[in-house]
């Protein structure tokens, strides 16, 4: 869950970087021992208490410089490669260090139109894990499916790789081939070949049916999500809508704000998600008006609804303003910062984890629904909707 943004990066994958890594940790802090309360960018302060021989770092750094087989080296690269490693060094996969290069191609994400293959993708225990792939994606139409570990990424294995280092390796260019190396249950890896096009990302589609009932489908929060949920929400109020279904099934989050804003349409300006830093707890209250609080709901979810998703959900239900049906979230309660460099790089930190009003917390564990109706994949395949009919039976009651 991001303040400001979605996911990209790179990861070298090196005894050496690893060990630059530690190095670079200890330079970090023995250089604002130096100096004294040196700010950071954030504005918070190096830990001055925290003590290292930088000899050790530079000994190292010109031993790869002079040494290293294959000359020249970089020292671009080295130096990239440690801060990402100082990151990495962190133990948490969604905090990233991105070169210059990496943060633009970040950032394009926000703008909902970048190149690759459309599909979300995380760390999980069992490995690299598929999120979701976006609707009408290059990934959904080869296949791809929640809950996928990617094995390999053109013969890349994904050992040890971060979730943004993978994605770094998946995106290309429009028109370009990436194969992946699935493994979905305990069936052999599937080798899958995906072009590359430009991802659109439409964040935000709905339809009234005939029978009075608007379906809303949020496929990603980024952007265009609160502008496009507005005129959502102005189409069903003028229709006199009986009832929405809000359908985040595989949508794998993204900006923090473009869920508070979408979640105060029912909750008004109640706290709808809290943020639980290492000291203290930070409210987010809604800032529209609560439009549809007194429209019959219906939020579908699944194992790809991440993030964003989870705190829609888990904001009406503890507030009974929405049914949860589906299956269980994802499980991503984490807050990330994003911090630009004077380099033109980036990095983003998990500086919080988040609650649900009541004060559940969502991360690793994910929000359960009120009922819990599955969709199998020969369902899908059938081209049955039984998770869609049970939302849509459910409304048609009231």
């Amino acid at each position: 869950m991001f303040h400001k943004s979605y996911s990209e990066d790179i990861t070298l994958g090196t005894w050496l970087k690893r060990l630059l890594a530690l190095i670079i940790i200890a330079a970090i802090f023995i250089f604002g021992y130096s100096l004294g309360a040196a700010k950071v960018t954030s504005g918070s302060l190096v830990d001055s208490t925290a003590q290292a021989d930088m000899s050790t770092f530079w000994q190292v750094w010109n031993l790869a410089k002079a040494n290293y087989v294959d000359q020249p080296v970089d020292q671009q690269k080295l130096m990239d490669g440690a801060m990402q490693g100082m990151v990495w060094a962190l133990g948490d996969p969604y905090s990233s260090y991105f070169t210059a290069a990496e943060a633009q191609e970040f950032n394009s994400t926000l703008s909902g139109t970048f190149s690759g293959i459309g599909a979300e993708i995380g760390e999980r225990t069992a490995g690299i894990t598929v999120v979701a792939p976006l609707p009408n994606s290059p990934a959904a139409a080869a296949g791809v499916q929640t809950g996928d570990i990617i094995a390999a990424i053109d013969g890349t294995t994904t050992a040890g790789m971060s979730a943004d280092g993978a994605v770094h390796l998946i995106r290309g260019d429009a028109g370009t081939t990436v194969v992946l190396s699935i493994i979905r249950g305990t069936t052999e890896p599937l080798e899958i070949s995906i072009v590359r096009a430009d991802i659109k990302i439409e964040s935000v589609t709905w339809d009234i049916r005939d029978d009075g009932i608007a379906v809303v489908t949020i496929s990603i929060f980024n952007d265009d999500t609160v502008p496009l949920f507005a005129a959502a929400v102005d189409a069903i109020t003028k229709a006199k809508a009986k009832g929405i279904v809000v359908d985040l099934r595989g949508d794998p989050g993204g900006l923090l704000t473009a869920a508070i804003d979408v979640a105060s349409y029912w909750a008004g300006d109640k706290t709808v998600v809290i943020e639980k830093f290492r000291d203290h707890e930070n409210p987010y209250r809604g800032s529209t008006a609560a439009l549809l609080a007194n429209l019959p709901t219906v939020v579908l979810v699944n194992g790809g609804s991440a993030s964003a998703s989870e705190i829609l959900a888990g904001a009406l239900q503890d507030y009974g303003l929405g049914v949860i049906m589906g299956e269980t979230t994802f499980g991503k309660g984490s807050v990330q910062e994003y911090y630009d460099l004077p380099s033109g790089g980036a990095t983003k930190i998990t500086i919080a984890r988040w609650l649900t009003p009541n004060g559940r917390t969502i991360h690793e564990v994910g929000i359960t629904p009120d009922i819990i109706v599955n969709e199998t994949l020969e369902q899908i395949h059938a081209g049955a909707t039984p998770q869609m009919d049970a939302a849509i039976s459910h409304l048609a009651q009231k």
